[in-house]
């Protein structure tokens, strides 16, 4: 019973949380936004620890729901509250992490809805930002990989040794159309 309880006041606690900020779609580009911080709406980071625990709610004394066990895990911020951010994963896990465990460091997943769907499905990573260019790596669905910039079409970067081009649409950590350096 008591449990229930407290179930129920961290539900209701956390709808009158979720309903002070309006969550942008995931479909807009970086920079439609801005949160409390200034920053962008939404926008990706990576995590900075290789243990992080993804909570229910924005504060400690939320439950933990989640732990991620991979330092440079990239992660799309869709909410702001005080020091915390709601995060989503390449899989649409979502939860609320401490600002201080994530990073700007960019970092992108291989292709992550194509994993599982066959054994010959590969991304390809190019040495020039082209569909022609030489063939640098194969990556499987779901490889992590670290992004040095994006040029709106494709994005330098690097995984397991190998250092190319891989085509923006083929990763999740960068918007489409999104540039940096």
């Amino acid at each position: 019973m008591r449990i229930a309880i407290l179930a129920s006041l961290a539900a209701f606690s956390f709808s009158v949380l979720a309903g002070l900020s309006v969550i942008p779609d995931a479909a807009h580009a970086q920079g439609a936004a801005k949160g409390a911080s200034g920053l962008p709406l939404p926008r990706f980071v990576s995590l900075k620890s290789k243990k992080v625990n993804i909570r229910i709610g924005p504060s400690t004394d939320y439950a933990v729901s989640w732990m991620y066990m991979k330092a440079g895990t990239p992660m799309e911020i869709i909410q702001e509250y005080d020091t915390w951010r709601r995060v989503r994963d390449a899989d649409g896990t979502e939860g609320w992490v401490n600002q201080a465990l994530l990073s700007g460091e960019r970092t992108a997943v291989a292709a992550p809805w194509m994993r599982g769907k066959g054994k010959d499905i590969y991304v390809n990573m190019r040495r020039e930002p082209q569909a022609t260019g030489s063939l640098v790596a194969k990556l499987e669905p779901g490889v992590m990989i670290k992004i040095d910039e994006c040029n709106g079409d494709w994005c330098h970067a690097k995984a397991d040794g190998a250092d190319g081009w891989i085509s923006q649409g083929e990763i999740w950590g960068a918007y489409p159309g999104e540039a940096f350096k």
